[in-house]
């Protein structure tokens, strides 16, 4: 048995709240803290037909939906002391089973998604890369959400942003090779994206993913020193 599988576990949750809200509304309640936060700031699973959960990042999936705070510490925090499992089945009504590898799921799925949202959005139009590209953007006020390496250089990637508006969103999910990736290069490190749907979309799955990382803000990671865009 996994040590996640919560098979047989139907206790009652000490809170007289039900396990699962309506889903409608802006907030939906964490599984394990039971805080009502944006559903923007989580994460909806489901059950599949093998009783194993599955994440649904676009929310869209058949079933009834719970949802899981998207934050590195609640979740290891509640795999540390066993509840993740409990929680869940709590939630599903039934007994559910908890992949092991959970956390490393959900982030290379959020990578995932947010390179092919990136991908759409440079194919219409909606982003542009590069120091000089990008800038123009920032400076011209079309480039509301700017996407940074985040093995980029502190001090290339300050020289960047200096002057920018406060209104500008500065997120750095993804390491200079997979922003290339998109655009057909070796390395990106400064990406520039238009304000939208595919935006709002590359924003919200960005900071889930830094959430998951336990990052708070704009990082700032060292490295790609003297590198140039190509």
């Amino acid at each position: 048995m996994n040590a996640e599988d919560s098979r047989g576990t139907h206790a009652p949750h000490s809170n007289h709240f039900p396990e699962t809200d309506e889903e409608s509304g802006p907030l939906r309640r964490c599984v394990i803290t039971r805080e009502r936060l944006p559903k923007e700031r989580m994460i909806r699973f489901v059950v599949g037909p093998d009783r194993t959960l599955v994440p649904d990042l676009a929310a869209t999936l058949p079933g009834r939906g719970m949802w899981l705070s998207a934050s590195g510490d609640v979740i290891q925090t509640a795999r540390a002391q066993g509840g993740l499992g409990r929680a869940f089945a709590r939630a599903a009504r039934g007994p559910v089973t908890v992949p092991p590898d959970l956390p490393a799921a959900l982030e290379a799925a959020l990578v995932r998604r947010i390179g092919e949202l990136l991908g759409l959005a440079r194919r219409a139009g909606q982003a542009v890369a590069g120091f000089d590209k990008a800038r123009e953007w920032l400076r011209s006020g079309r480039g509301l959400l700017i996407l940074q390496a985040s093995d980029g250089s502190v001090a290339e990637r300050s020289r960047f942003l200096a002057g920018a508006a406060d209104s500008v969103e500065v997120l750095d999910p993804l390491p200079a090779a997979v922003l290339g990736q998109v655009f057909g290069r070796d390395h990106v490190v400064h990406v520039a994206i238009a304000p939208g749907r595919l935006g709002e979309r590359l924003a919200i799955e960005a900071r889930r993913l830094q959430g998951l990382r336990g990052v708070t803000g704009t990082g700032r990671s060292q490295g790609l020193d003297g590198a140039n865009e190509q």
